[in-house]
């Protein structure tokens, strides 16, 4: 991908007139191997720290396992962040603009991506649960919603409390559905911190190799950094080399979309808000699905097989409308304005 920079006018009394200063680096012109090794180390060796305790003491039924789940959702974030101050050299300057925090160049262009994103996460979990309904892998009800109704039940019966519902199973259906939004906002604060490390400094730094190459190596990478949970039985119920190749697909697919929208925002916002709304409605499939369905979690979640298919169909619909040439410059030229680049 040959990369278009405007350059930013002369500034009076700092050059020779005539003459126009370079722009700053905020995207490397080569990949920063040594760093990119010394991140993912760190990612993984701080994953595999942060849930020990899970491995030493029951697992997922662990009772700080969901502190330890949010606290690993950090570990990304925190290691892009050691590796720019103590590895990456030179260090990329603004390092904020590198990481697509700031600034907001345009602010509508980067609130209308992180909408797309929103809905375009929920899209994809609603159609994963659609296309596996269609293939005869799952049966959905949706009507009496009784696969939804028996989980509550026996939620209500393990309490000890009575297991009648307490309002009709559409108004439950309707609330956990209209909480999507609220739920997406609340966990892109959490998905903030992977996405800083994955979408925030990994994809920018991996982008000499080339568009694809970026976003597929930076997916697989994000799936593989799961294997501490994965291999606990989390998200597939399959604790084994199995389970860590399905979470490396899922994330492999879906990454490609969270990775536009980095790269066609310049901002890792969107892809947090993204990210946040992918995991408030990856549990879509539970709301809709019969009960007593047969599938297994790969059978219907987002990061399962119909995710996959569902991911590369937005895939070849991006690709088709032109969205991966559409990428703004990361300098400071591009402050206040959008610079395309053409592959």
């Amino acid at each position: 991908m040959a990369e278009q920079h405007a350059e930013p006018a002369a500034q009076p009394g700092t050059t020779d007139p005539g003459t126009t200063p370079p722009p700053l680096p905020t995207r490397p012109d080569h990949v920063p191997w040594l760093a990119v090794a010394a991140f993912v180390v760190l990612a993984f060796g701080l994953g595999w720290l942060v849930c020990l305790p899970l491995w030493l003491d029951r697992g997922l039924a662990n009772p700080l396992a969901k502190v330890l789940l949010i606290v690993l959702m950090f570990t990304p974030g925190l290691s892009a962040i050691l590796v720019i101050r103590f590895v990456q050299k030179p260090q990329p300057t603004p390092i904020l603009a590198y990481l697509g925090m700031w600034p907001l160049r345009p602010v509508r262009r980067t609130i209308w991506l992180a909408v797309i994103g929103l809905f375009g996460s929920v899209f994809i979990a609603v159609a994963s649960a659609l296309l596996a309904a269609a293939l005869g892998v799952v049966k959905l009800d949706l009507v009496g919603f009784s696969g939804f109704a028996e989980i509550i039940k026996k939620q209500l019966a393990a309490t000890g409390v009575s297991s009648t519902l307490p309002a009709p199973i559409l108004v439950l259906v309707i609330a956990q559905l209209a909480a999507i939004p609220v739920g997406a906002l609340i966990n892109s604060v959490f998905a903030f911190g992977e996405e800083l490390g994955w979408r925030g400094w990994l994809l920018p730094s991996l982008r000499p190799l080339g568009t694809w190459p970026a976003l597929i190596l930076t997916g697989a990478i994000w799936g593989l950094w799961h294997s501490p949970i994965i291999l606990l039985g989390y998200n597939f119920r399959q604790p084994n080399l199995l389970g860590v190749l399905y979470m490396v697909l899922g994330c492999t697919f879906y990454g490609v979309f969270v990775g536009w929208l980095r790269l066609r925002s310049a901002s890792v916002w969107p892809s947090a808000i993204a990210h946040g709304a992918f995991n408030a409605s990856a549990g879509i499939a539970v709301l809709l699905m019969a009960a007593g369905s047969p599938g297994s979690p790969v059978d219907y979640l987002p990061l399962g097989w119909p995710g996959w298919i569902v991911c590369a169909v937005v895939a070849v619909v991006l690709v088709l409308t032109g969205q991966f040439r559409k990428q703004p410059s990361l300098g400071p030229a591009s402050i206040g304005g959008t610079t395309p680049q053409s592959s």
